[in-house]
């Protein structure tokens, strides 16, 4: 398993990011109820500034080349969860596979319930942004994202889309849900970037 727990010395931070608390916890937020999502019946889809546009099933992103991390997850509303051992793929092997173009410079993920988040490409481009579909060695609750939900470790995690769908590979920076609500579009747990 590879351990990211690391990543806050990046970002010249304590692991435990100003204004959160540790817990083992693992609360369920969400903008709304959780969406109804056969596995069986889900697709995947990759589009925009790519060169192969994907539409993949449970089983068929399964296939992708996956990775066990270990990672911290922190919560825009205060509190962190430690050493989440998280199963999937990471987003450079996404990338990969749908050809992403040169003039690609934003993300968004897209989900099942209507939500949308945006990230800058190269803030995306790293091992440690992952779609994960398994939570300490067992399928990815629903209420947690399951079947498929994005992790992103060095933002807070209302930039990790639960439930996701897909992700468009834009030209142009757009902003998601929460970010046209006024949360922060940068999200860095260790700045306190909570709202814009």
């Amino acid at each position: 398993m590879h351990d990211v727990t690391g990543l806050h010395e990046e970002f010249d931070g304590k692991r435990l990011p100003p204004g959160q608390r540790e817990t083992t916890r693992f609360p369920v937020l969400s903008k709304g109820e959780t969406p109804s999502v056969n596995r069986d019946e889900w697709t995947f889809e990759v589009w925009g500034a790519v060169e192969n546009d994907l539409a993949l099933s449970f089983d068929e992103f399964r296939d992708l080349p996956t990775e066990s991390q270990k990672q911290d997850f922190h919560c825009v509303t205060g509190w962190s969860r430690f050493d989440n051992a998280f199963r999937g793929v990471t987003f450079p092997t996404l990338m990969e596979a749908a050809g992403v173009r040169d003039d690609a410079v934003h993300v968004m993920f897209h989900a099942a319930d209507g939500y949308t988040t945006n990230l800058p490409l190269d803030t995306c481009d790293r091992r440690e942004v992952l779609f994960a579909w398994e939570l300490d060695g067992e399928p990815l609750p629903a209420e947690h994202g399951g079947p498929l939900r994005v992790v992103t470790p060095h933002k807070y995690a209302y930039k990790g889309a639960k439930w996701v769908t897909g992700v468009e590979f834009l030209t142009e920076p757009e902003r998601g849900y929460w970010e046209k609500r006024g949360y922060s579009n940068t999200a860095n747990p260790w700045n306190e970037e909570r709202y814009a």
